[in-house]
């Protein structure tokens, strides 16, 4: 007989998400997926649309980080008008950027993340959420909210809104930074840098009191990708695109325009969401993670002073990249938080970005152009050919969240192998497998760019019959 039960109130995941758990006669795992039930549709009615539009409309693809969308899409611009921008812009774009990355980072832990690990996954489901944790631990939860803000006020001060700002256009930015806004920036970050050390120097008491079962619930190697600098260091800007193995072993670095060379895709019946894989290893064993572990797993340091040193903290703690426990996925997003922080006020320091030449003129010099950014979740990549007259004839883009279905689904195998048994789903159970989706802070929306509700469903299946099904 099956039998649904209704978990108030919606999950802690942006987009609308569904998990099949397949059981053999035994009752045990016999296969999982990991659908998005959401269907993507950027790609196809930006065509015919004029290139020179496309940082403002693929912007709205996303609320959370539409700057990441709009300065990858300008990247590309750059690219088919076939300019370098003037320095004060890149540095101007790399100030905004931090600020997109350090809000949405702030949003998926102190938000979204945080309750399980302050309160307990098995935490009554009406108190695990942010409300909670302001009642457990106020100076988490008012920290968080200072955190993010800070973000979308670096964000509001360079493109006059804290979302959907109208700031980078193909051959630069709109304008440069008033000097009374950077400053009144700097001063506001002054105590942000302790609040995030101080986090994650709870964070890494939550896990040393966290027995093996809950640290280690979706354990499992993969490959890791990022941008890097000419030196092998953290960036989210612009840079080489490096893939590692499971042992941090470089496999590629390759300009980000030769993308295509290394990446291929590959779509399923179940899921609207497409499956990146590393070419060369084939699809069934090319499987890669993006996004802050990720990030941290391909590079070899970070350039700002403390968040490199918590950086040699992190991966002091594995044997190699960190790929035995997703759950420090939370970590590497607050040492980003704190690069970012870093990053800012060197940012707000320099002149260039009160003085400098905000754009250069443009025109169609190519057909094809590549814009490659790390978002938040991870490598975002916008491509597009035009005509003569650069107009869109064709777009492709990969979101970072699609560059993790593979692993996502690894994930909640791997945890649906270690603790579903027999027909029932306890909520506890349930929540640790929406918790390894939560590592990676999935933007489903932005991947499948659908409208609608954002429940997400767990089924139980055997021998093609339904036993449970529980959605939030």
């Amino acid at each position: 007989m099956s039998k649904k039960q209704v978990i108030d109130p919606v999950t802690r995941v942006e987009g609308h998400g569904k998990i099949t758990i397949e059981l053999d006669d035994d009752g045990q795992v016999e296969d999982t997926q990991f659908h998005v039930t959401e269907f993507r549709g950027f790609e196809e009615f930006v065509e015919g649309r004029p290139v020179w539009e496309m940082p403002e409309i693929t912007a709205r693809i996303c609320g959370i980080c539409p700057v990441s969308h709009q300065l990858a899409a300008a990247k590309a611009l750059d690219e088919i008008a076939d300019v370098e921008i003037p320095e004060g812009a890149y540095k101007l774009r790399e100030l905004l950027h931090m600020g997109q990355v350090l809000q949405s980072h702030a949003l998926s832990f102190f938000y979204l993340s945080s309750p399980d690990l302050v309160l307990g996954y098995d935490a009554d489901p009406e108190k695990r959420n942010i409300e909670g944790v302001l009642d457990e631990n106020p100076q988490l939860a008012e920290r968080g909210i200072d955190l993010r803000s800070f973000g979308q006020d670096v964000i509001a001060a360079l493109g006059d809104k804290k979302v959907h700002p109208d700031f980078a256009i193909g051959g630069g930015v709109t304008n440069t930074l008033d000097r009374e806004a950077g400053e009144a920036l700097l001063e506001q970050s002054e105590d942000l840098d302790t609040y995030v050390r101080e986090t994650i120097d709870l964070l890494r008491e939550i896990f040393a009191e966290m027995d093996d079962d809950t640290l280690d619930y979706a354990t499992y190697e993969t490959g890791y990708m990022g941008l890097v600098d000419s030196d092998g260091g953290l960036e989210h800007y612009d840079g080489d695109i490096r893939l590692v193995d499971e042992q941090g072993d470089l496999l590629e670095e390759i300009d980000d325009g030769e993308y295509a060379d290394i990446i291929g895709e590959r779509s399923k019946e179940w899921s609207y969401l497409k499956f990146p894989y590393y070419r060369e290893r084939g699809f069934e064993n090319g499987q890669y993670r993006v996004g802050p572990l990720g990030r941290l797993n391909a590079v070899e340091q970070l350039d700002t002073p403390q968040a490199n040193e918590e950086f040699e903290r992190y991966m002091d703690a594995a044997d190699g990249p960190v790929h035995e426990r997703s759950t420090y996925y939370h970590w590497a997003r607050l040492i980003e938080i704190l690069y970012c922080i870093e990053r800012i006020r060197e940012l707000l320091e320099d002149d260039d970005v009160y003085e400098g030449i905000p754009n250069v003129p443009t025109k169609p010099e190519k057909t094809n152009g590549v814009g490659v950014i790390e978002a938040p979740r991870g490598t975002l990549i916008h491509e597009y050919d035009v005509d003569d007259n650069g107009t869109v004839t064709n777009a492709d883009f990969i979101v970072a969240t699609t560059h993790n279905n593979g692993a996502m689904n690894k994930g909640v195998r791997t945890a649906a192998e270690r603790f579903v048994d027999g027909p029932e789903i306890p909520e506890d159970i349930l929540n640790k497998m929406e918790s390894v989706i939560r590592c990676y802070d999935p933007c489903l929306s932005c991947s499948t760019h659908a409208i609608g509700d954002m429940p997400l469903e767990v089924t139980l299946e055997q021998d093609g019959q339904v036993l449970d099904e529980v959605s939030r």
